[in-house]
């Protein structure tokens, strides 16, 4: 049965999550009042969801949808199923995708949501009566012109697929511009399985350039073999990159002449196990590999780390411990403020979340621009989009960094995003305005 966390569980995450702001508001064009507005979700909904289980018996679990800030359009953000969930875990999550959206043009404010649930115990009719369930509760908070859900951590496009239907139902007309990361019968949008993965690997594309170096030189280890770990790494290895460690919840294996990606991915997918193999056809082969921890994968000699995992993994306890010197953010919030510093100090930079996993929301949004238009792209012409607008945001972010003379790319990117949202909300009129009028 899934249980609350309670209200005030996961409270430091969000409060850690809003301390970058400070940082970064003596670099941003954005007055005071619109920064202490952005400290405070705007709504936040937490709703109970019976569930008839297949033996009959009743469960009821914890759900919960924040909308962060809307100033600058619907809020948009995805739900996930994980026993872990927490109010104040769903605020940090809503929190960055209002400063993701900022920081690379998206005219959408930040939301999220989650369920208190371990779906792996689950059946699939389970999911299905408990996805429903919860759009029941929440379809009056959610819309196409409101707060926009994805999915996110165990949920995935057929789930997103049940509940536009069960919202469309509720509301009594078809609505697929309601939920976006839909399959593709349904309205989703080409080029959204490996866009959070392809947004990084455009960011990575762009150091690339900047730093001249071979990518055949460069080592690469990837903590989250899941759907963005795995794109990242696909995309990565295709050029030369050498992909020497991954992992999963279960653990992770290094080799130091490096993984078939491909391989790697056709055998999870097809197993849901993560095993060093070689794979040519239908046929794979196990090859040697060291086994390892998800904490030694961090603390490995590689040239780029990429946390694809879950928030908090890179701690004040594990920073000095990192070799890499270059963290790539594919998951949400895997740095706590405290390693950031440290990390910093020590000259590592960090591709930030809000900008290195912000493929995925872009992608959404032309999901949400097709629905709503009615017409749909090739997969060459998404691809292009996501590229022209992380390739440019990544290179504003850089520049703002080194002629501000900005500590970390982190800072600079959320001071790039306040811009973005002080320019907004000044717009509706602040104190400086109300005085001088």
């Amino acid at each position: 049965m899934g249980k609350a966390n309670g209200p005030n569980a996961g409270t430091g995450i969000f409060e850690d999550a809003i301390k970058r702001l400070d940082k970064a508001f003596e670099y941003a064009e954005i007055d005071a009042e619109a920064l202490e507005k952005l400290k405070h979700p705007k709504a936040i909904l937490e709703v109970s969801i019976p569930v008839r289980m297949d033996d009959g018996s009743l469960n009821i679990y914890t759900g919960y949808r924040v909308r962060h800030d809307d100033t600058r359009g619907p809020t948009k953000g995805g739900i996930r199923y994980h026993p872990g969930v927490s109010l104040g875990e769903v605020k940090a999550l809503a929190f960055w995708m209002t400063c993701k959206c900022a920081a690379v043009g998206i005219p959408f404010g930040g939301g999220k949501g989650g369920i208190i649930v371990n779906p792996k115990e689950m059946s699939a009719l389970e999911i299905e009566r408990m996805s429903r369930g919860f759009i029941d509760r929440i379809a009056d908070f959610i819309g196409p012109e409101t707060d926009i859900p994805a999915p996110d951590v165990y949920t995935n496009a057929m789930i997103m697929g049940w509940m536009m239907n069960q919202y469309s139902i509720i509301k009594r007309q078809h609505t697929p511009a309601v939920i976006t990361g839909k399959p593709i019968p349904l309205g989703g949008s080409l080029g959204r399985d490996d866009a959070t993965g392809r947004g990084a690997y455009y960011c990575i594309k762009e150091l690339e350039k900047r730093r001249e170096w071979n990518p055949g030189d460069i080592t690469v280890a990837v903590q989250g073999f899941g759907n963005a770990g795995q794109h990242v790494a696909r995309l990565l290895h295709a050029d030369g990159y050498r992909i020497v460690a991954v992992s999963d919840s279960k653990g992770g294996m290094y080799r130091e002449q490096g993984f078939d990606v491909p391989s790697l991915m056709q055998n999870k997918n097809e197993s849901r196990v993560l095993r060093a193999v070689y794979c040519k056809g239908a046929l794979c082969e196990l090859v040697e590999a060291d086994q390892i921890t998800n904490e030694q994968l961090l603390e490995l000699d590689v040239d780029i780390l990429i946390p694809a995992a879950l928030e908090n993994v890179l701690t004040k306890s594990n920073a000095k411990k990192v070799k890499a010197k270059i963290i790539i953010e594919v998951a949400n919030g895997p740095t706590s403020s405290e390693a950031d510093e440290i990390l910093t100090e020590r000259d590592v930079l960090i591709v930030p979340d809000i900008l290195a996993n912000a493929g995925g929301v872009t992608v959404s949004y032309f999901e949400w621009v097709q629905n709503k238009a009615g017409y749909y792209w090739e997969l060459e012409e998404v691809q292009e989009r996501l590229h022209t607008i992380m390739s440019r945001e990544f290179n504003a972010i850089y520049d703002m960094m080194v002629e501000k003379k900005i500590d970390s790319m982190r800072t600079a990117a959320y001071a790039h995003a306040l811009t973005r949202l002080g320019a907004a909300v000044e717009s509706t009129g602040t104190a400086k305005y109300y005085k001088n009028n």
